[in-house]
């Protein structure tokens, strides 16, 4: 009676002397009894895309030269898979070769000869737990880049998908970090929906509010608490409760607001605008901005103790001119995203000179430039490629500045404004009084650097 298998599903054979291996190819198509498929590759030489979707490799282990043969082909293998069952088969007279192969990392050793459809049909069975594992391996990884939807393969991204994979579930705030347009957001939802916490996702820019109305939408607020306040309101933190809380440029916070949210950070309470009674939350805080709090706060306008407290865990966001290879990759996600959302534009490609032309742009604005450069460009386009000089007519508008004496210069005004900020207690008059500015020279000078 045939056995029934399951796993492992997908098999790569390679024959590096056909028709050495057929006979073993036919005998895993018998075992297999259909449900068993078997990719035949003649050669020793393979591609990556050669390994997709394999559950298990299997090659003679006289494959190659030198005094260990086959010991190159299982590097090669191992080198792009290095969980991926590798089974090492031999005549009779090589198994001393497979032994040593094994010794080398091989995972099992199928001796050819008599019977062989009883041997096949006993290592299937002794690889079912290995390949199980595997795939499984592979559906939470697929599943864990779903759900985390960020796109890329580059070190720094995967290196991030990993601390965003540890601290998700781990109750405690995360202080989120990277220049605008990196994704931040994308983040700290991603941190939530890797996370088991049973309540919603809500986000919140701080940048958006002075303190009076930022209070209000965090906190929210009783009825008759202010003009216009006709009836209650719940705000964000309890909008939140059970979830997540996105706190988007906090940095823009200002010192006595930010003694607030500290307060609510750290135990979970705060009051209503207008209210008497203290309320409690469930909410875990992600943080967000492109500010440098550590220089903040050696020019006193971020607390300490806020920082200690939301950097439970720090997460850089790298920028995308630090993300190798991943320009191509996000290039080609907008692109078919784009033309999914209207499908007045299906049908077109995306053509390599474009992407040439997008490796070598700097991107001072991000995944969120080339987003916009993408869709623009699609959305312009009358033809039915985009080309270098679609990206090209787009991509030129963003280059990065690259006067360090106009950078030093903005970075000293910043500074000089935000200190004298801080040293008034946030009155305006007072600093620009200690900076010999007119009130209104002052005002331009908060416009183009805003005070927390």
């Amino acid at each position: 009676m045939r056995q029934s298998l399951t796993m492992p599903s997908q098999v790569l054979v390679l024959d590096a002397a056909p028709p050495t291996l057929e006979a073993l190819v036919e005998a895993l198509l018998r075992v297999g009894d259909g449900e068993l498929s078997v990719r035949y590759h003649p050669g020793t030489t393979f591609e990556d895309e050669d390994l997709r979707g394999i559950d298990m490799v299997l090659f003679d282990a006289a494959t190659g030269d030198g005094a260990l043969p086959g010991l190159e082909l299982l590097r090669a293998v191992r080198e792009r898979d290095a969980r991926l069952p590798v089974v090492v088969t031999a005549a009779s007279g090589s198994v001393a070769i497979a032994a040593e192969l094994i010794a080398a990392g091989a995972t099992d050793l199928l001796v050819r000869g008599a019977h062989l459809d009883e041997r096949v049909a006993t290592l299937v069975t002794k690889m079912r737990p290995l390949v199980r594992t595997l795939l499984e391996n592979r559906a939470l990884k697929t599943e864990r880049e779903q759900r985390f939807a960020i796109v890329g393969a580059s070190e720094p991204v995967r290196q991030m998908v990993t601390r965003i994979a540890k601290v998700a579930p781990v109750p405690r705030p995360v202080l989120v970090l990277g220049e605008r347009g990196t994704g931040k957001e994308l983040v700290a939802k991603a941190l939530h929906d890797a996370s088991s916490r049973p309540g919603p996702f809500v986000a919140v820019n701080c940048a958006c509010f002075s303190d009076e109305l930022l209070e209000a939408e965090l906190f929210g607020h009783e009825r008759g608490s202010f003009t216009g306040a006709h009836k209650a309101s719940v705000g964000k933190f309890e909008l939140a409760h059970h979830g997540t809380l996105f706190l988007d440029e906090i940095g823009h916070m200002s010192l006595p607001f930010q003694r607030k949210i500290l307060r609510t950070v750290e135990y979970g309470t705060f009051l209503r605008v207008g209210g008497q009674a203290e309320r409690r939350v469930d909410v875990r805080v992600v943080a967000a901005t492109n500010a440098d709090l550590r220089a903040r706060i050696r020019e006193g306008t971020f607390l300490p103790d806020l920082y200690d407290r939301l950097a439970f865990e720090v997460i850089d966001v790298p920028p995308l001119r630090q993300r190798p290879g991943d320009v191509e990759l996000l290039a080609a996600h907008f692109f078919e995203r784009f033309m999914r959302e209207v499908p007045a534009f299906h049908g077109k490609v995306l053509t390599e000179d474009a992407l040439e032309v997008l490796r070598h742009h700097d991107f001072p604005g991000n995944v969120r430039e080339l987003r916009t450069i993408i869709e623009r460009a699609v959305y312009r386009d009358t033809t039915d490629a985009l080309t270098a000089e679609d990206i090209g007519d787009l991509g030129a508008r963003s280059t990065r500045p690259t006067s360090t004496f106009r950078v030093r210069v903005e970075e000293l005004e910043r500074r000089m404004v935000h200190e004298a900020m801080a040293g008034a207690g946030g009155n305006g008059a007072e600093a620009a009084r200690t900076l010999g500015l007119a009130y209104h020279q002052l005002r331009y000078y908060l416009r183009k650097y805003p005070w927390p």
